[in-house]
Order: structure tokens, then sequence, then C-alpha cells
């Protein structure tokens, strides 16, 4: 299927893509916007979660993503317009000039290998910034865990900001959402998962832990962390700092966890 030159920023077939940064944090009736090459890229490999509904192209880029075009699935239409017509229907200026519509399909569910074998689940508690949501599902897939599950009050992972962050891992990664942090730890009983909450006022430090076979890792919101009644449910841990500070970006300290929590199943 060739590409399809669209100059008229009121045309219909881009209205999945009008007035993006407005739109983007109550969803599109069942779509989400992709942004850049990279999370294009993961988008439409075959290990993506979402299907593509169309793509939008600046002509500059056509050359350099001819070959991932080419393959793409049946149906997908790609769309070429100037930066200067993308920028009229996105509502602010496009300077990757890179966007396609995913479709979010079914809500999504959480599938874990049965016990006895190993399992590794991030559990994400009123996170409401994109970037440590995007970021942690970068860290989730860097690190092997077999998906994350979210409260009813964490923002968005597909929303566009948090997919870039990502680097598309919010395309591949898989999760599911739950109302609130007692669900999270009765999906934990459920798989035979241990509850680990990572806090600055944990009792065990993350170097002396030695890591559940099975393991769900809480994280809280900066500021006021994780809800007190969860901790006292779950394992608390916190990470070792100089003396006078405790504090950690979420993301970052969701690394350091992840990365001890899975050091026995990464190659």
């Amino acid at each position: 299927m060739r590409p399809i030159p669209v100059d008229d920023p009121t045309d219909p077939r881009l209205a999945p893509y009008t007035a993006m940064r407005e739109r983007d944090l109550v969803g599109r009736e069942g779509r989400f916007i992709v942004e850049g090459e990279v999370t294009l890229r993961v988008m439409l490999s075959e290990g993506a979660r979402f299907r593509a509904e169309s793509v939008l192209l600046a002509p500059e880029r056509m050359e350099g993503l001819a070959e991932l075009l080419a393959d793409r699935p049946e149906g997908v239409p790609v769309y070429v317009a100037a930066k200067a017509v993308m920028s009229a229907v996105a509502g602010f200026p496009i300077h990757r000039g890179v966007l396609a519509v995913g479709l979010r399909g079914a809500e999504p569910s959480l599938a874990l290998p049965p016990a006895p074998a190993p399992g590794l689940v991030v559990g994400l508690v009123g996170l409401t910034n994109h970037d440590n949501v995007g970021g942690l599902f970068r860290n989730a897939a860097a690190f092997g865990a077999d998906g994350v599950l979210m409260d009813a009050a964490t923002c968005d992972p597909l929303y566009r900001k948090a997919i870039r962050v990502s680097a598309g891992a919010a395309l591949t990664v898989p999760f599911a959402r739950l109302p609130d942090g007692a669900a999270l730890l009765a999906f934990a009983d459920a798989h035979g998962l241990v509850p680990l909450a990572l806090s600055p006022a944990g009792r065990e430090t993350l170097t002396d832990l030695t890591p559940p076979r099975r393991a769900l890792l809480l994280l809280g919101t900066e500021g006021p962390g994780l809800p007190r009644e969860l901790m006292a449910r779950a394992r608390t841990i916190r990470i070792a700092m100089a003396p006078g500070f405790d504090s950690l970006n979420v993301a970052t300290a969701g690394a350091l966890a992840l990365h001890h929590l899975a050091a026995g199943r990464l190659g």
C-alpha cells in the first residue's frame, strides 16, 4: 500500500490525531498515540501487545522508515503530511515527524507462570507522574519482570509521554489495573508472590535481602510513599544511602530493586 498524502488538517482521516495534548489524558475512544521512531518500531514489531490503526509521517521520515513500513500489518494506512499540517492537527509543534494511533482493545489482564516457577511483578500505587510510570515500565522490561500491576490512581501507561519515556516498553510489558493496594496484595496472595514494599522506612536493607523466588515489588509515589496500611501487610525493604539522605526518584529506586530481585534471572 502506498503512502497517502494529506494536506488538509481537517481531513477526517486524521481525526484520531486531533488536539493530542488536550485529549491524551482522557483517552480517545479506545485509541492511544505513539510518538517517535523508537516507539513506532516497537508498535509495529511482533512483540507489541497492541495493534496499530494508522501511521502519520512527515515526508522526510519516509525513506528511513521505508523497510519497516513495507512489513507493517495489512490494512494499516500510512498518511504523509508536512510538519506544519501535523502540528496543526496535533495542536502543538511536531518535531520528530512520526506519529501513530494504536488500538487498546479489551482491558488487559496479567497472566503469570504458575508456582513454583519464578515470578516477578511490579506493583504501582498512586503514581501520577507519566515520566516515572514510563521509566518503571522500561525498568520492568530491562530486568525481565513478568508484568506490572497498577492501582486505580496510577496514571495511564499508554499516555503518549509515558510510552515515549518507556522506550516502547509500555507496548510490550504485560500490565493490568486493579482497584487499590489491597487488591494488589490479594493478587500476590493468589499467585504465591511475596509482597515487598520499597520505602525509606523499610525494615530490611535491599542488599541484605535474599530475593524470593516469586515477588511483587510495591512502589509508591514520591513524597507520601506507600500507604501505611499496605506496608503493614508486606515485607518492607529500603535502599541504603549516605547519611542524611534517604530519597531517590521512584524510577531509579525501582531499577535498583528490580536489578537485585532479578539477578538470578538475568543473562
